[in-house]
């Protein structure tokens, strides 16, 4: 894995100052997890990367460790290393501009005026203040001709930069912010900007009635190309190039930011910053992307440890409880190990 390559640049990781706890899960450990694993029969594969390599990988059904699975709204978690590195290349200015500055000419007339103060910022950690199009409100949205213009002309039902309200249709404005202001598709950007860097691919995924790609649901990556994503993020947005120079991907102190809580999960209570959920287990700050069905990526920093699960994406929900459940999982990893 050359972005995982030795981890050279360690020093410049987020954990650096604080790795006196991190040792690799035990055989015993593993093969606790894979018993685990196997009683929840939506799950398809687990994947664990500890200091920059991967030491296990469990496929139990569905798409391989190496092949394109849908990570549904794990999604919005990739928009948000995305939308860092584009600012990284000078596309956005920074989290503060405005949404509005953005999206230029595509405003729809008879929009609310305060949509001018909705922030890169607020559309990142779902702060929009817009009516959600998640939840019941989804199939009318993604049934309307132009989603952009749905998801914006939504009543306010709070301030911006307010309660995180969990919508599909923020991370989509973003998604048509990023385009808009490269003139590329955010397809183009994923690639040129992430992908490329971390050498995976990421294929184009579902489009709106207009051609924007969709913004925070239905991107295709294999668990093995998630464990890049989150190990860009516990070696603070750095990767190595095929020369073995350091190449900052997302900019200085992105991920620091990324991971402070701005809002809170009204389901589960878990802080959530710029595209990823904050939370402890086993007495560790760990900062996780789901998506539905029991799509997710955990990343350790002071355990050195990336994690990986995908599952079954097709309804019905397994339910909120399930993602209890894949925390258990990783607490098992994190627990003592035996002597």
């Amino acid at each position: 894995m050359r972005s995982l390559l030795l981890l050279m640049f360690a020093a410049f990781a987020l954990s650096s100052t604080s790795l006196i706890h991190a040792e690799a899960p035990t055989p015993s450990t593993l093969a606790a997890l894979d018993s685990e694993t196997a009683a929840l029969e939506r799950v398809h594969s687990v994947v664990v990367a500890y200091d920059g390599e991967i030491i296990h990988e469990l496929h139990l059904g569905g798409p391989g460790v190496a092949s394109l699975t849908n990570i549904k709204s794990l999604s919005k978690t990739v928009l948000a290393a995305i939308t860092g590195a584009a600012i990284e290349a000078g596309i956005i200015e920074s989290v503060e501009q405005p949404m509005v500055e953005l999206l230029g000419d595509q405003l729809p007339s008879g929009a609310d005026p305060k949509i001018t103060e909705i922030t890169v910022a607020h559309l990142l950690a779902q702060q929009a203040g817009l009516e959600r199009t998640s939840g019941s409100n989804y199939g009318v949205w993604v049934a309307s001709a132009n989603w952009v213009h749905n998801a914006i002309t939504r009543p306010f039902v709070d301030e911006p930069g307010g309660e995180m309200l969990y919508s599909t249709g923020t991370s989509h404005l973003l998604s048509a912010a990023l385009t808009h202001a490269s003139g590329e598709s955010t397809h183009a950007l994923a690639q040129r900007l992430l992908g490329d860097p971390l050498n995976i691919n990421i294929p184009p995924w579902l489009r709106d009635p207009q051609g924007i790609y969709f913004g925070g649901n239905d991107m295709q990556l294999s668990p093995r190309a998630l464990i890049e994503v989150g190990e860009l993020y516990r070696n603070d947005g750095i990767v190595l190039d095929e020369t073995g120079e350091r190449l900052r991907v997302l900019p200085e102190g992105w991920v620091k930011t990324s991971w402070q809580p701005r809002g809170e999960s009204r389901w589960t209570g878990d802080g959530y910053g710029f595209g990823w959920f904050i939370t402890q287990l086993a007495g560790e700050d760990v900062y996780y992307g789901r998506g539905y069905g029991g799509q997710a990526l955990y990343v350790i920093p002071e355990r050195k440890m990336t994690v990986v699960i995908t599952s079954n994406p097709n309804p019905p929900s397994p339910g909120g409880q399930f993602q209890q459940q894949l925390n258990k999982l990783v607490v098992g990893l994190l627990s003592p190990n035996e002597p």
